[in-house]
């Protein structure tokens, strides 16, 4: 039996729409959330079209030779940092002539796929055995306004296509729920002495990686209590007359506790690594994080919140980075110190949905150009006052590493000091076998971790 996807009325009405426009073919995404027993969609959003599709040329109507995997997989790779945590890309849609049902299915493959492959390359964190692999591919008959509904095991490259339901529903998400929390970052990123400015980023990468695990491995307290992974997120709630939950509009306030020390069983070891520069990266970072009201289980909605948090910290540095790499200075010295402000999370309200999806600002954007953003990459009008900016202060401090070709003498460390340090540190590590996890040092030169 094939998987149900129940969906909100108001993109039924959106994908009807692109029948009454001129003959052409039209690509998006589905967004929405997966759970064991249904898939959610909440949102359809078109491909942006391209400079030369605008709407100013009315004459253009794309054919299906003309879908641009490229495109189609960066908007969606956009699109990815503007969903919080618990919702995800399900899959793609084409609006499409009924002659063009055959080559229809194979482009959808092809896409669904590409797409998929797009996003997950740059998570930090991998789904569960236990989650659902399944994303959709959906071809809407242009002129009879019928629906084909089929999905792809995203683990199974060669997987053929599975036939699912597609079935409408109001006000899906006016009810689900939502989760906060305020996570405050400090993150120090060692720059080995041979790195080069066009490592910065892996580095950071690296370094979030190490932290993502902390993330993982966190104690997650609802309302102040710790809940077992099982039990439904409601549980204790009030109930109304007709025996119906009443759902607050107050979301879950979420404290998260990283794990300070390592379990007996793990094996602590020490390196010792020629450092002339670091990465810092410091603030309060704000996280959120939406679960369906079907009976949701805390262990689903602390996961959709940890990824949340990990991916808002990785998004925020990757446009940095971005940012950075489009305006820098072409007379700016490689060695230089430098202070930056992470851009700021923004969230927008989705008509009809207790939902919000977000975007990243910085300091110098007016609401203007936020506004244009929402409107090119989910193709709906978000007003102002539908905006709220989360009141964050978030720096990343850089120094590079130090070019020391024209001054090796005061940099290089002897053989005999750096094997002197290495019997120091693996003699500390064979005594102190419960030091935090990751405690990473960089002084004058030299980086000293110790990790599991």
């Amino acid at each position: 039996m094939g998987r149900s996807y129940f969906v909100e009325e108001a993109v039924g009405q959106y994908l009807s729409d692109f029948s009454t426009k001129p003959k052409g073919c039209v690509t998006g995404l589905l967004i929405g959330q997966c759970s064991p027993q249904r898939d959610y969609v909440i949102l359809a959003i078109r491909t942006p079209p391209r400079e030369e599709q605008n709407e100013s040329n009315k004459n253009y109507h794309p054919k299906l030779a003309d879908i641009d995997e490229e495109w189609v997989t960066g908007h969606a790779s956009q699109l990815s940092r503007m969903l919080p945590g618990g919702l995800l890309v399900l899959g793609v849609f084409i609006v499409a002539a009924p002659e063009l049902a055959k080559d229809i299915q194979n482009a959808l493959r092809k896409l669904v796929f590409s797409v998929e492959k797009s996003i997950i390359k740059k998570r930090l964190w991998n789904f569960t055995e236990e989650e659902v692999s399944d994303r959709v591919a959906l071809h809407v008959c242009s002129a009879t306004k019928k629906i084909l509904c089929r999905t792809y095991d995203m683990q199974d490259p060669k997987s053929s296509a599975k036939p699912a339901d597609w079935k409408y529903q109001s006000g899906l998400s006016a009810f689900w729920l939502s989760l906060e929390c305020t996570i405050n970052v400090n993150i120090h990123i060692p720059l080995s002495a041979t790195s080069v400015n066009y490592e910065l980023e892996k580095n950071t990468r690296n370094g979030l990686t190490r932290w993502a695990k902390q993330i993982e491995e966190g104690v997650f307290l609802i309302n102040g209590q710790a809940k077992d992974d099982d039990t439904e997120l409601l549980e204790g709630q009030k109930k109304s007359s007709r025996g119906n939950i009443q759902h607050s509009i107050q979301p879950f306030d979420v404290k998260v506790l990283t794990q300070l020390s390592q379990s007996s069983g793990h094996r602590s070891t020490a390196t010792v690594q020629v450092c002339s520069g670091f990465i810092n990266l410091k603030g309060a970072v704000k996280c959120r994080a939406y679960i369906h009201n079907n009976k949701p289980k805390v262990k689903d909605a602390i996961q959709a919140l940890k990824r949340d948090i990990i991916n808002t910290l990785s998004d925020r540095c990757a446009i940095l980075f971005e940012d950075l790499l489009i305006n820098e200075a072409p007379d700016k010295k490689n060695s230089e110190r430098e202070y930056h402000v992470l851009p700021h999370r923004v969230f927008a309200s989705i008509a009809g949905s207790n939902v919000m999806l977000c975007d990243y600002k910085f300091g110098d954007e007016t609401a203007g150009e936020i506004q244009e953003r929402f409107f090119e990459m989910l193709d709906q009008v978000v007003h102002g006052e539908a905006i709220q900016i989360a009141e964050e202060i978030n720096t990343v401090d850089i120094k590079p590493p130090v070019d020391n070709t024209d001054d090796t003498q005061q940099m290089q460390l002897t053989k005999a000091t750096l094997l002197l340090k290495l019997q120091q540190n693996m003699a500390a590590a064979s005594v102190v076998s419960k030091t935090p996890a990751v405690l990473v040092g960089c002084t004058r030169g030299l980086a000293q971790s110790r990790i599991s």
